[in-house]
């Protein structure tokens, strides 16, 4: 992601959180403005902020319901967000509808045809946030439908299988020492598909 091309223009990131990602934004001259449901979140965003010496406008708002008009922002960023919502298509459309004519607006999801979804129910190990209220997964195919709205749609696969400390015994040794290298070894036109994140540019 392009942090620092957006100098000067509008950038709403829906479900901020801390506004990790908005802060790089905002460092990057962007006129930055967060929303998220969590009070806590946004008290969280706009200390970051005020530490880090940036200017921006904090909102506690549901992503399906923006308080903003339509043709408002350049960029909508909506990372990690469309998957925890009761009603994804609601969310999608309220990010398309604050966009400007011509306007970006990036998502990203979980790929339920996955390396790691795959591999969590062959191990019988959790995903992180499996205890969360709503967590959807989609296929490409899936994704691409919600997003259809937009008239240029862009989906990256992304996030291989690294090799990690999370997991020990025998299930940490056979991914460690077995699938990571396996999997990494074959070619990536083969498996980009089961990249566990799905990442979607899209143009209005």
């Amino acid at each position: 992601m392009a942090f620092d091309g957006y100098r000067g223009r509008s950038v709403l990131e829906v479900g901020c959180g801390a506004a990790i990602d908005l802060a790089r934004f905002a460092r990057g001259g962007a006129q930055a403005t967060g929303v998220d449901l969590s009070p806590s979140a946004i008290e969280l965003a706009r200390a970051n902020f005020s530490q880090q010496g940036l200017q921006g406008r904090f909102e506690i708002a549901d992503g399906e319901r923006l308080p903003f008009p339509d043709n408002t922002f350049d960029l909508v960023y909506a990372h990690g967000v469309v998957q925890y919502t009761a009603d994804p298509q609601r969310l999608v459309d309220e990010c398309r509808r604050v966009l400007k004519p011509g306007g970006e607006a990036v998502f990203q999801v979980y790929n339920r045809i996955s390396w790691l979804n795959a591999l969590s129910k062959l191990m019988k190990v959790g995903l992180e946030h499996d205890d969360a209220p709503v967590l959807l997964k989609f296929t490409i195919g899936e994704f691409r439908r919600l997003l259809g709205g937009f008239r240029d749609v862009k989906i990256v696969p992304e996030r291989f299988p690294v090799k990690s400390r999370l997991h020990g015994g025998w299930k940490g040794a056979i991914y460690n020492g077995l699938f990571v290298g396996t999997f990494n070894a074959l070619p990536r036109a083969l498996v980009a598909r089961f990249g566990w994140h799905l990442l979607a540019f899209c143009r209005k």
